[in-house]
């Protein structure tokens, strides 16, 4: 296999389908909600820039080394947001899970939950990949707090790994979850989609 073929990943609150210039006007929408693209610890793109990055993440998939998807919520088939594989090794095979965001109102719900369910699982039982990495900014609190909730171990701090849009440096935290990791990790995700929330 040269690169990984686009993919559709069915949930029961969210489904991930490849990134097409049609997602535009939703992912639009979707970074207004919380003006993410204001977050300096992030790459969400300004509702204006929006499609220059899908012409971008189309052009790193035509070249094998990122599969990108739109987030859809379904009880309401909004846009909720993106994410990709990136960094391709196919032949470790092995990826990282990340470009992820949400609009506001998606973050912290079952949608972000299902959707790593359905990456990892894609990753490593259709994949059968060595490692699974997620990176976040040093400073992205909230980010490095998810990773590790899903139980990823900290590999370490790339520092002054690359130049933020406003020019500073940053240091990244790279995690991974391994094939002997990933049961108790799919129990643990499925538990959490299961369980009864308030």
């Amino acid at each position: 296999m040269a690169a990984l073929e686009a993919t559709t990943l069915l949930g029961r609150y969210v489904d991930l389908v490849p990134l097409t210039h049609e997602h535009h006007d939703g992912l639009a929408e979707a970074a207004k909600d919380g003006n993410l693209w204001e977050l300096w610890y992030t790459g969400v793109p300004a509702p204006d820039a929006m499609s220059a990055h899908i012409e971008r993440c189309l052009g790193l998939q035509d070249s094998g080394v990122l599969l990108p998807f739109a987030v859809i919520d379904k009880t309401s088939e909004r846009v909720a947001g993106m994410t990709t594989y990136l960094n391709i090794d196919i032949a470790g095979p092995r990826l990282e899970i990340g470009g992820t965001w949400y609009a506001n109102h998606f973050q912290r719900t079952p949608l972000n939950t299902e959707a790593k369910l359905l990456l990892l699982s894609h990753a490593f039982d259709g994949l059968d990949c060595l490692a699974v990495e997620f990176r976040t900014h040093f400073l992205n609190h909230q980010s490095r707090r998810a990773i590790e909730r899903l139980g990823a171990k900290l590999d370490g701090v790339l520092r002054q790994h690359m130049r933020m849009r406003n020019g500073t440096l940053r240091d990244t935290c790279v995690y991974s979850i391994i094939p002997s990791e990933w049961p108790a990790m799919r129990s643990n995700l499925k538990w959490q989609l299961e369980k009864p929330r308030s």
